[in-house]
């Protein structure tokens, strides 16, 4: 491990629990604010039915089983092979934005606008169902915050680190 890759893992991790830890704030005030309202049974039915969704769709499939140990493998890359662009933009690396096989970037690119439409849409979304569906997006962002950091535990701690780190550079 070098300095450079020691800085880039560190900003690597911290930029995305940053990321996610914001996110997590931001929607958990309406979580909070709808549930100061009275509600109806189908409002509760709705509320747990999506955390239920959500912690299963969002945090097991799409953080513990894909994202979080890619995220992991590409930070222990880092650590050891960073070069000054992807030191900088470690939390984008990690992520799969640039130097990942083509269908990897494209993956995470698409599911980047996804998630803004879904934000710019959720806009509009009156309370309480705005913040009862928000309370299914932070399980699934507390799922994948802890799943991502016990995965960056477990890269940094077992030299047979067994993900895919899916590294392509362009030269």
């Amino acid at each position: 491990m070098t300095v450079k890759g020691i800085i880039a893992a560190i900003w690597s991790v911290l930029g995305l629990l940053s990321l996610l830890g914001y996110a997590i704030w931001r929607l958990s005030l309406y979580t909070y604010e709808s549930l100061q309202m009275p509600l109806s049974w189908i409002h509760w039915m709705v509320f747990i039915g999506f955390m239920l969704f959500m912690a299963h769709s969002e945090g097991y499939k799409g953080f513990q089983k894909s994202f979080s140990p890619r995220y992991a493998a590409r930070t222990k890359y880092l650590s050891t092979h960073s070069t000054w662009t992807q030191c900088i933009l470690a939390p984008f690396f990690s992520m799969g934005f640039f130097h990942a096989p083509r269908r990897r970037v494209l993956t995470t690119v698409a599911l980047t606008v996804m998630i803004v439409l879904f934000i710019l849409t959720f806009r509009y979304v009156p309370q309480p169902w705005k913040g009862l569906l928000d309370a299914g997006v932070v399980i699934g962002l507390i799922w994948g915050a802890v799943s991502t950091i016990l995965f960056c535990i477990k890269a940094f701690s077992d030299a047979q680190h067994p993900w895919d780190a899916e590294i392509e550079t362009p030269y």
